[in-house]
């Protein structure tokens, strides 16, 4: 309990949340890095599940390379990528999250696509459709709610683990942490800890609510019940 009224103390002092030091420009920090890491996993992943989906080759390969990425401790990734690339920069961290959301986004890619009803694709083909065509009219909308849930779950993994940021001496939330583990002050680590934790639920939110309200069967249902109108009522031109 000491632990809890102390991390709340913590983040109710103005003081903590302003400066170079405090938590709005920390999690500026946060959010860049895990866009710009999001921008550059999605721009790898989805293109080649996308492909590999629709072509319905290579695909169980692709996987199993990424799950065997997925297994290895991301910490682990980053301090090879330091030794390598020196702590001058925050590619080293980058690098390793990319590596860390690549794989949730090329499998649900890859096993969207690879799940759309084939008798609607067949349809498509002999409506004479061509690749393209099906890939971007057919494919990929009926794919697109896996799909939605592969970046949704990465997105949430980049927040929560962006906080090895901090290791080298990068920005962030986990600032927050490392700072309070060098100072002993055990209510500032716990507050980052919380701080992280409503950040991934806030983005998991966020991406739920879009996708439901991008749902395009949701949307189809919706005009649906508005052309048909109140249940039971007749047509206008309908006889009495």
């Amino acid at each position: 309990m000491n632990k809890i009224t102390g991390a709340w103390s913590w983040l109710t002092t103005s003081s903590h949340w302003s400066g170079v030091d405090g938590v709005w420009n920390r999690l500026g920090e946060h959010l860049f890095l895990t866009v710009v890491c999001m921008l550059i996993s999605c721009a790898v992943a989805l293109p080649i599940g996308l492909a590999l989906g629709h072509l319905g080759k290579g695909g169980t390969l692709a996987i199993n390379v990424s799950n065997v990425g997925r297994a290895v401790p991301t910490f682990a990734v980053l301090v090879l990528l330091l030794i390598l690339l020196g702590t001058g920069s925050q590619w080293p961290t980058i690098l390793a999250l990319v590596l860390f959301a690549v794989p949730p986004l090329l499998t649900n890619t890859y096993v969207g696509m690879r799940e759309v009803d084939r008798d609607v694709v067949q349809a498509a083909r002999g409506m004479g459709m061509t690749g393209g065509q099906m890939l971007w009219r057919v494919e990929l909308p009926l794919a697109m709610p896996l799909i939605m849930t592969g970046v949704r779950s990465a997105a949430v993994q980049v927040v929560a683990t962006a906080t090895v940021a901090a290791i080298p001496g990068g920005g962030g939330l986990g600032r927050i942490i490392t700072a309070g583990f060098s100072n002993f002050d055990t209510p500032q680590v716990f507050a980052g800890a919380v701080l992280v934790a409503v950040l991934a639920l806030l983005v998991e939110a966020l991406f739920v609510g879009g996708q439901w309200l991008l749902d395009p069967a949701r949307r189809r249902r919706r005009r649906t019940a508005v052309c048909s109108g109140p249940a039971g009522a007749a047509p206008a031109d309908a006889p009495a």
